[in-house]
């Protein structure tokens, strides 16, 4: 399989794979089975280790926005499974320049070299001191890829996700160094006009971004705030 310039993006056709009907299985079952298997980031995720296929998202986020810089201290919140600390462990320690990359999530996530992962959930009041502590200073960036369970009702989980990224923000305010960058999944539906109000209070520049990994026909996009005010 081919890849694109940036080595973020496979390309190149494959033969489509069918799911056959077993007794047991839903329909809803076998249909997210048949896209998981047609999937290339699925199948290049397993290619190069990644732990999920959205390492290819935060991938295309760099590569558009140029965050995860050599030596930088990098936060990433719900971090389970730990697809986004990988991509962040390898960008961010490039050559002499070994940057600090610390995941928190209350899952339990299994080790990976060059970070320190949390089980602690960074609602506590203690997280931010304990985070700040373990990078040796201030973070240059604060990612969040959370996302609550579906509840298949498109308000409530709209503004489930919603919550979840303005709490990211609120964190971000408490840790971020200025000049710093802020990501988290946003969903399109109307209220988060709010956070990005709040965000341009914030930073520099505010942008939303849907990486090629991002499937056609979902929602999700991505927000991104850069030069922290402070």
């Amino acid at each position: 399989m081919a890849r694109d310039k940036k080595g973020s993006l496979p390309t190149g056709r494959r033969a489509t794979v069918r799911v056959k009907t077993a007794r047991g299985r839903t329909v809803s079952s076998q249909r997210w089975l048949q896209r998981q298997l047609n999937d290339p980031y699925v199948e290049e995720a397993k290619k190069r280790g990644y732990r999920s296929r959205a390492a290819f998202k935060l991938l295309q986020i760099d590569d558009q926005f140029k965050i995860l810089k050599p030596g930088a201290r990098i936060v990433d919140l719900g971090a389970a499974p730990g697809g986004w600390t990988q991509v962040s462990v390898e960008r961010v320690s490039s050559g002499k320049n070994k940057g600090v990359v610390i995941g928190i999530d209350l899952t339990p996530v299994e080790p990976i070299a060059g970070a320190t992962v949390l089980a602690k959930d960074f609602y506590d009041e203690d997280a931010p001191a304990i985070l700040t502590e373990l990078l040796g200073g201030p973070a240059d960036v604060v990612m969040s890829d959370m996302a609550a369970a579906a509840t298949g009702e498109t308000q409530v989980d709209h503004m489930r996700i919603m919550g979840l990224a303005e709490l990211a923000h609120d964190f971000a305010r408490e840790i971020l160094k200025p000049g710093g960058a802020f990501v988290a999944k946003v969903l399109r539906g109307g209220t988060e006009r709010t956070l990005l109000d709040r965000l341009k209070k914030d930073f520099a520049k505010v942008r939303h971004f849907k990486p090629e990994a991002s499937r056609a026909d979902s929602a999700e996009m991505y927000v991104v705030g850069t030069g922290f005010r402070g």
